[in-house]
């Protein structure tokens, strides 16, 4: 543990720089009276038993939990600085110094940041609360899926291949049956893998396939790269939080199977970083295609995976929290070979095990591929 007497140490300070980058990011969005309004604070961590995160009016001071800070995702991070910084617009701009700290000011405030507005004396890091709302949630279906894809893990390859086109259709069973029964549903979002300077081609294709297949929206958008000390970018995706759950647990678990495919070709001949992006890009167009020409005899067609009924709601919460947006192109040249190579080993993948995603506090936690 730092010892705070000694100051900030080289990583600390990255984390505080970036929390300033930030913190500039989320007043970007304010209209210009209210970022006149707003001035910059302090920024400090702390050693903190029960919080995440304060806000100080009178030091004119944000300070994060610095177990927080250096050990939890930079989505966890950022989602704990905007609730203090709703904290700070509330009270300096929005007239909320008479009324309680998470008061009618504050619950606006939140709106404008996109901030979390539960309290963070007693509420938990983003991906342990999702993990705490999905345990809560007491869904048959959702059970079934879960049994379904532990099938999936089996050695006899048609009973694997049946049971994950089983999950598949619950998976879409159960998100129109939330269309349908639950008119309240909340929605989340969430980073799928960590905010870099630079991403290669393949994750431009695998946030296409979670969105097309899990019933969530994605996003690219600015973030903080601590290792760089720069602004970057992130994939952020939104949807109800056993749908953002499942499409995080898919995501990790394609790059795992990646990464084990390819061992097994670099250690047969030489290749090149280009080459991997064609074979992954192959793995997931072959699994994409996989999963389009698959139906299941036994199902209506609205228990189908290709089913991809849209949610009225999370598109408003989605606009909402992403009022601009615009279009990436991506392009460039391809190995066919390799490309091919990989596709043939998507249309071999069979997607299995639990479909939480584990508190990511220690690291990713994901099963073998």
């Amino acid at each position: 543990m730092p010892n705070p007497t000694n100051g900030p140490t080289a990583d600390e300070r990255l984390i505080l720089m970036g929390l300033s980058h930030e913190w500039d990011l989320a007043a970007g969005d304010l209209t210009p009276d209210y970022r006149r309004r707003l001035r910059r604070p302090l920024f400090r961590l702390a050693d903190m038993a029960d919080r995440l995160g304060v806000w100080d009016p009178l030091k004119r001071e944000i300070c994060l939990n610095r177990r927080l800070a250096v050990s939890h995702p930079w989505d966890e991070v950022r989602d704990v600085l905007r609730h203090e910084m709703a904290h700070q617009l509330a009270q300096t701009a929005l007239g909320g110094e008479g009324q309680t700290a998470h008061g009618p000011a504050f619950q606006e405030a939140c709106l404008m940041l996109r901030a979390d507005p539960s309290a963070t004396a007693a509420r938990q890091p983003l991906h342990d609360r999702i993990a705490a709302r999905c345990s809560r949630t007491g869904n048959p279906l959702r059970q079934r899926i879960r049994k379904l894809l532990s099938l999936a893990q089996s050695r006899n390859a048609h009973e694997a291949e049946a049971a994950m086109r089983k999950a598949h259709a619950l998976m879409a069973r159960h998100h129109i049956t939330t269309l349908e029964t639950d008119p309240a549903r909340s929605f989340t979002s969430v980073f799928l893998g960590r905010p870099a300077l630079r991403h290669f081609k393949e994750t431009y294709f695998l946030a296409n396939f979670i969105q097309d297949f899990y019933f969530v929206q994605g996003i690219w958008v600015p973030a903080f790269v601590v290792a760089k000390g720069k602004m970057g970018r992130a994939l952020e995706i939104s949807g109800t939080p056993i749908n953002v759950s499942q499409a995080s647990y898919v995501f990790d678990f394609v790059e795992a199977y990646v990464e084990r495919r390819w061992r097994g070709m670099t250690s047969e001949k030489r290749l090149t970083r280009h080459q991997k992006s064609d074979f992954a890009v192959g793995i997931i167009e072959g699994f994409r295609h996989k999963l389009e020409k698959e139906r299941l005899p036994d199902c209506r067609p609205d228990q189908n995976a290709l089913v991809r009924q849209p949610d009225p709601r999370l598109t408003t919460y989605f606009h909402r929290r992403h009022p601009r947006t615009s279009r990436i192109q991506r392009g460039g040249g391809q190995d066919q070979d390799i490309f091919r190579q990989g596709f043939k080993a998507g249309e071999e993948m069979v997607l299995h095990r639990g479909i939480a995603r584990p508190s990511r506090n220690s690291g990713r936690k994901l099963p073998p591929a």
